[in-house]
């Protein structure tokens, strides 16, 4: 008798890449990407400070320099890149300074953590892009810049509002 595999053979095997962004309180932002068709995994974390392996604590008190983001891990072959920037530009205000909604500090900046010479291009060509646009009335402060080193969140921030039942953080 011969065993049947779960998952069909295909020669071609599925691709994950990797995308991180800030763009506020990271639960929130999570919950977004979580939520998209084709993202395998999201993940809050920090990153783009000086402290190695950070808390939240050391990252609240300001000291850090790290961001609130979310690394996502997506399936290239169901969402592009593309489609992921439109997500993170179309759901937090990419024009306030350290700052989503009520949330204030270094840590809730707007910003892009590009992890290939193409995701750099697309990050670029879509800011400015919208720049252009007239959408937003101020500047669009985003930062664009190589990924560096993630550190995951504590496990009781990750899917944080699904877990408490709640669909999107309080403003």
């Amino acid at each position: 008798m011969v065993a049947h595999c779960a998952f069909p053979l295909h020669a071609e095997s599925m691709s994950i890449e990797k995308a991180t962004f800030g763009a506020g309180c990271f639960w929130g932002v999570e919950e977004m990407f979580r939520n998209t068709p084709g993202v395998t995994s999201a993940t809050s974390g920090y990153a783009g400070g000086t402290t190695e392996n950070p808390s939240y604590k050391d990252v609240c008190s300001h000291a850090t320099g790290h961001a609130e983001v979310v690394e996502v891990e997506f399936d290239p072959a169901q969402v592009s890149y593309d489609q992921l920037l439109d997500v993170f530009w179309s759901n937090h205000d990419p024009t306030t300074v350290n700052r989503q909604g009520p949330d204030i500090g270094d840590q809730y900046r707007s910003v892009v953590f590009y992890h290939s010479p193409e995701q750099q291009a697309a990050a670029e060509a879509k800011k400015n892009a919208l720049e252009q646009s007239g959408r937003f009335r101020r500047p669009i402060v985003t930062q664009i810049e190589p990924a560096p080193t993630f550190y995951r969140a504590e496990d009781y921030h990750q899917q944080y509002l699904r877990r408490n039942g709640r669909s999107h953080c309080a403003i």
